[in-house]
C-alpha cells in the first residue's frame, strides 16, 4: 500500500499530527486501519477481520513460501487461458466496515464482464471475490474460523484452505448461505462451479507434483465448459 502522507497543506494542525502504528490485536474503524496501514511501508500484510488488527508473522518456505507459490502458478496459468478474470496475490479486499482481510490469492471475474466485485477509484478490491484461497496452518487458523465466517456472510462464492500442517486442502462452495464441502470428481481432482475448467488435483499439490497439478488444470482447460465460459466473457 502507498505510504500516507503525514501533513496536509493548509492545514495548520497537520505537523502536529502522529500516527499510530498498527498493533496485533487493536480495535478500529475500517478507515483507521488504513490510514495507519498506509503510514507503515515495511509492514507487508495486516488485516482487519470483525474490527480486529491481525499482522502477519514471519513466512516460512515450506510451510507457506512454496506453497503459495504452487498456488499462484496454477491460477496463473488458468487466467492466461481465460480472458476476462483477474488474479490477487495479496491484494487487499474491503468486504464491508469491519473486515478487510489480505487474503492470500483470489480469482475474480472483471467488473466489466459482470464480476460481483468491484474496483474502486483508489485501486481496491471492494466486495467479495468470487474464489479466494488462503494458506492456513492448521484446522484451528483464523482462516478456518473467523474468516471463514465473514467470506460466507459477504458472498465469496468458493473458498479453498490448505491447511499445511493437516496436509489437507479443502474446497467449499457457498449454497443457501452456508459453505459446503465439495468432493473430488472419479480421478481425484476438484472441479470448480464459479470457474468452469478450473481444476485441482488436491493429492499432487499435497506433494509438490507441480507438473501433475498443471495436467489437471490442462484437461480441465481444454473442456467444453470452459470454452463455453470464456465464449460468455467475451460477451
Amino acid at each position: 500500500m502507498a505510504t500516507a502522507s503525514k501533513t496536509n497543506v493548509g492545514d495548520p494542525e497537520a505537523p502536529t499530527r502522529r500516527v499510530l502504528p498498527l498493533e496485533n490485536g487493536d480495535r478500529l474503524t475500517r478507515a483507521e486501519f488504513e490510514r495507519r496501514y498506509e503510514a507503515m511501508p515495511q509492514v507487508k500484510k495486516a488485516e482487519l477481520v470483525e474490527g480486529v488488527v491481525y499482522m502477519g508473522s514471519p513466512v516460512r518456505l515450506r510451510k507457506h513460501g512454496l506453497p503459495h507459490s504452487d498456488l499462484m502458478t496454477w491460477l496463473g496459468v488458468y487466467r492466461a487461458s481465460t480472458p476476462g478474470i483477474l488474479i490477487g496475490d495479496n491484494a487487499t479486499v474491503r468486504l464491508d466496515l469491519d473486515n478487510e482481510p489480505q487474503p492470500d490469492a483470489f480469482l475474480m471475474i472483471d467488473p466489466a464482464k459482470g464480476g460481483q466485485a468491484r474496483i474502486s477509484e483508489d485501486d481496491y478490491v471492494e466486495g467479495a471475490p468470487e474464489l479466494v484461497v488462503e494458506i492456513a496452518s492448521s484446522s484451528v487458523s483464523l482462516d478456518l474460523n473467523a474468516k471463514l465466517h465473514v467470506y460466507r456472510r459477504s458472498n465469496v462464492r468458493e473458498y479453498v484452505t490448505w491447511r499445511v500442517l493437516d496436509r489437507a486442502i479443502d474446497w467449499r462452495v457457498l449454497r443457501e448461505g452456508e459453505y459446503q464441502p465439495t468432493t473430488t470428481d472419479e480421478r481425484g481432482r476438484y472441479r470448480s462451479e464459479v470457474f468452469p475448467g478450473l481444476r485441482l488435483d488436491p493429492a499432487a499439490m499435497l506433494r509438490g507434483d507441480l507438473a501433475a497439478v498443471l495436467d489437471a488444470l490442462r484437461d480441465g482447460l481444454a473442456s467444453p465448459e470452459h470454452a463455453a465460459f470464456v465464449d460468455r466473457l467475451r460477451g
